[in-house]
């Protein structure tokens, strides 16, 4: 009888307001008409922008929130990065978080701390060791992002070095990082030119 009635709570249970889900190329254009909404086109002068250029972001962690009706009212993505190189001059791999953008009609719901926490969660099961971002100190802070590590680093272009933060996921790992953040993806695949038969 008890599962009787766990079954049926959960037939009548209200549908959660999002769920996260990876991102799906079906995405592309409601993700970029959200990216532009949320941050203008001024979004694509920006240091990091410039070395997610032409690349694909780094395996499995690009996410979105979907609402119950599965529309995309939230995004975030990874990509893969060397920052700088350590005291032995070997290139440090890292990530690169962001854009994390959530719609203004859905905003104040944990939508944008959900992505985050996903986003950490499957790179760190993932094995990557750091991941850096160019964002609000405050915000960020509260998932373990300083900008202690980052201090000797520089973004190609200008950055706000208060919001130049970082997060260790493996204890270390950006311990005497120096240098050039460059990207290392993959990078876009070039579209094939089709010929047409005369």
């Amino acid at each position: 009888m008890a599962a009787v009635l766990t079954s049926m709570r959960a037939l009548f249970a209200p549908a959660p307001a999002f769920v996260i889900d990876t991102e799906t190329p079906a995405d592309v254009v409601a993700r970029e008409a959200l990216l532009e909404r949320a941050m203008g086109t001024d979004r694509r002068k920006k240091s990091s922008e410039k070395i997610r250029r032409n690349r694909v972001p780094a395996e499995g962690l690009a996410f979105v929130a979907r609402d119950r009706d599965g529309h995309v009212i939230g995004t975030v993505r990874l990509w893969n990065i060397e920052a700088g190189v350590s005291r032995e001059g070997k290139a440090i791999d890292a990530l690169l978080l962001g854009p994390l953008a959530v719609d203004q009609a859905h905003e104040g719901k944990g939508i944008g701390a959900a992505l985050m926490r996903a986003a950490l969660m499957e790179a760190k099961k993932r094995g990557h060791g750091a991941v850096l971002l160019v964002g609000d100190a405050p915000y960020y802070e509260r998932f373990g992002f300083f900008a202690e590590k980052t201090q000797h680093l520089v973004m190609p272009g200008p950055f706000a070095r208060d919001r130049f933060l970082s997060l260790e996921l493996v204890p270390g790992w950006l311990e005497g990082a120096a240098g050039m953040v460059v990207a290392s993806g993959r990078k876009l695949s070039q579209p094939t030119t089709v010929r047409r038969a005369a």
